[in-house]
Parts: structure tokens; sequence; C-alpha cells
């Protein structure tokens, strides 16, 4: 009789025992399969929704002030607008959006102005808290997003801050901030004259609380030829991801553009990080006590059926069974309920969450295939690291013990 057989009708024979041994290894895989597939798919929520908050790294002139980052641009001495080709045709991974700009304070009547001269597709591409105006056209694609299948919804969009691009402006069209709107009196389709030309108002941007609000915005190549600044902008804003910047994005770019300033909005790149440091964090800390559970779980069982068996153990070394045999069978049997507890966790954990996700974290979570293997390695290495003390005391037991126990 084979070592294999013997473990499958000791299976037979004991189902309570075999019920309670997978149960110990199903319940740490189920816990550790739904608590990393919630936590994967909030990972990337967080990712997508901080990265969706805009632009967040300015590159300027060298004697430029940023002590104000979201006005860095008024008033800026220029760079070449080649700069945004050089970083382009670098290809450096990370850069999702591009957004050279133009700005200067000019008057309208007798309320000071700040004019920005954009390209519209990256600019409101840049300002996601411009959808809320209706600025729709075709959604951005991150160089960071998730791809394939993972570039599924998952539930964690804010339509309010879908990255969307318009496809054009005219070159006798503005968008205007809300707070200008309100002090002159501005309308969408209403007409005002700047520099000596007239645009049609395209649209009011809502209010954003930023600098935005005081801001008048027309097409680049327009405010260039007001301006008579050809060829130049006052600084480029780029949609930097959070992974990308705490992997030494900034000084890729200080390298591509050694004679500009280039700086980033410090709060909202340390919380892109920590914020995913947490979630991995969180999942590796369940993990570690879910092991170490699960290990100490499944040794106390194997422990108590060597104990349970001490009779039927020592009479298979009577016929002949060695050492290394006693130790195959306990380890046999633990790969084999390592195995199926392995299946049957992950299965219970992928359905729990799939069904908690939505309503306890609002996250939509699809099946991982890729956990099946990782639960099959967890679980067997937990059911043969908890079975190695009590498999090497099993075989310690002496043939003629049981003769004495009676």
């Amino acid at each position: 009789m084979n070592i294999r057989k013997l473990v499958w009708l000791e299976f037979k024979q004991h189902k309570s025992q075999l019920i309670s041994g997978l149960l110990a290894i199903t319940l740490g895989i189920a816990v550790i399969v739904g608590i990393r597939s919630v936590s994967i798919v909030s990972e990337k929520a967080v990712a997508v929704n901080l990265d969706n908050l805009g632009a967040n790294i300015l590159v300027l002139p060298q004697s430029s002030n940023v002590d104000n980052y979201y006005a860095a641009d008024i008033d800026a001495p220029t760079i070449p607008e080649e700069y945004v080709d050089r970083i382009v045709s670098s290809n450096l991974s990370g850069v999702d959006n591009l957004s050279p700009k133009l700005t200067r304070r000019t008057k309208i009547g007798n309320e000071n102005v700040v004019l920005t001269g954009i390209l519209p597709k990256n600019e409101i591409t840049s300002k996601p808290m411009w959808q809320q105006s209706g600025l729709l056209g075709n959604e951005l694609k991150a160089n960071c997003a998730p791809t394939n299948s993972e570039n599924q919804s998952n539930g964690y969009e804010d339509e309010k801050l879908q990255r969307k691009v318009i496809d054009s402006l005219g070159a006798d069209e503005c968008l205007v901030g809300y707070a200008i709107s309100q002090k002159l009196k501005l309308k969408e389709g209403g007409s005002i004259e700047i520099l000596g030309e007239n645009f049609r108002v395209s649209r009011v941007i809502n209010e954003t609380g930023t600098v935005d609000d005081d801001r008048i915005f027309i097409h680049l190549r327009k405010a260039q030829e007001l301006l008579k600044i050809p060829d130049q902008v006052s600084a480029i804003e780029i949609m930097g991801c959070c992974n990308a910047i705490s992997d030494g994005l900034l000084g890729k770019l200080r390298n591509i553009l050694p004679d500009t300033k280039i700086t980033t909005i410090g709060q909202i790149v340390s919380t892109q990080i920590q914020t995913n440091k947490m979630m991995r964090n969180i999942s590796l800390i369940f993990l570690i006590i879910i092991i170490f559970v699960g290990g100490i779980s499944i040794g106390n069982f194997m422990w108590a059926n060597v104990n349970e068996r001490r009779k039927e153990i020592g009479m298979f070394r009577m016929i002949g069974f060695s050492k290394t045999i006693i130790y195959r069978m306990l380890l046999l049997k633990a790969f084999m309920l390592g195995i199926l507890g392995g299946i049957i966790g992950y299965i219970f954990g992928t359905l729990a969450a799939v069904w908690l996700g939505p309503k306890l974290a609002g996250l939509s979570v699809n099946p991982l295939p890729n956990l099946i293997a990782v639960s099959l390695l967890i679980s067997i290495g937990v059911s043969i690291l908890g079975t190695l003390i009590p498999a090497y005391l099993a075989g310690r037991i002496e043939p003629f013990s049981n003769m004495q126990e009676e």
C-alpha cells in the first residue's frame, strides 16, 4: 500500500478531522484573498482619484518666484515652447499630460485681469475641476493608469473629476473664470474686447476656488500673437504619475531641462505616495498575522492528530515503516490540505470580496485569477510549516511505545 493511498484512506475515515483542518486553512486564505482583492482595487481607486486632482509639477524659468505655486506663472519670464517637445521626445515614464501656457496681466475696462494662453486640449486635461463646467470630450488615458482588464471602472470614478479634453478653442473664443465673469458681467455667448480684439465667451468656468477664477483663457497661439511673444511660454504644467514622482521623475526632468526651475505640489504628491504605501502596509500586516495564526492552527491540528494516532503510528513502525515514511505521510497530508484549502479559500475569499466590496467600501471588485497561485503558495507553505514539528515528533514515536500504553 503506497503513502498516497494511506493518506486518502485516512481522509475518508476521519472526515471530521479533515473538515476541521480544512476550515483552519480555508478561513485564513479566504481572509487574505478577500482583503487583497479589495485593497488592490482600493489602491487603484486612490491612485486614479488622486491623479485626477490635476497637474502636480510645474516647469518655470530659472529666475521665477515659486512662493505661490498656483500663481507662479503670472508675469513670469518665458522659456521656449520647444521645451515641451523635449519632454515629449524623452519618453519619460509617468508623464501623463503637458500643458504649456503664457500668462500676463492686462486691463479690461477698470478691472485687472490675468490673461492666459493655453492649448485647450492639454489645459483642460490638467484641470479636472473644469469638467463641472461641461467641458467634455475624449477621456485621457493616463500613462500610469491601469491597463487591459484593470482599466475597468471598478466603481470608483468620480464623474466630476474625470479627465477629459475639449477638441478646440477658436482664435476668437475665450474661457472666462467665474470671478471675472461676475466682475465684468460676462455670460456665455457674450463678447469681450481683449488687447484690441473681440472674443466670444465660449464658456464661463464654474467657481473652482483657485486663481483660475480670476483668469481669462484664450488659445496659446493667439496669446503669443497679441502679447508679441512668439514661441515662448511662461510655464509648463505636468500631470505626473505619483509613483513616477516618488521614483525620481523630477530629477529626470531637471536633467532634460537643466536651465529651468521644476517644482511640485508637495502636499498632493506626499498624500499620493503615503496613501498607497499605507494600503500596501495594511495588506502586509494582515498577511503576516494570518500566516502566523494559520501556522499555529495547522500545527495544533496536526499535533492533536499525531497524539490521537500514537498507537497507529507505533503499529506502522512495528511493521517496518521508517521515520522518513512517517514524515512523508504527514507532510503529504499537509500538502493535500494546503491545495484543498487554497482553492476553497480563494473561492470563498473572492466571493466575499465581490459581495462586500460594493457594500462596505463602495468599490466594485472583480475576481483576480492571479491570486489563485498566491493562495496555493501560502496555504501549502503554511500547512507544511505548521506540520514540521508534529511530523518530527511523530517520527520519534518508538514501535514499542504503544504496547506500554494500556
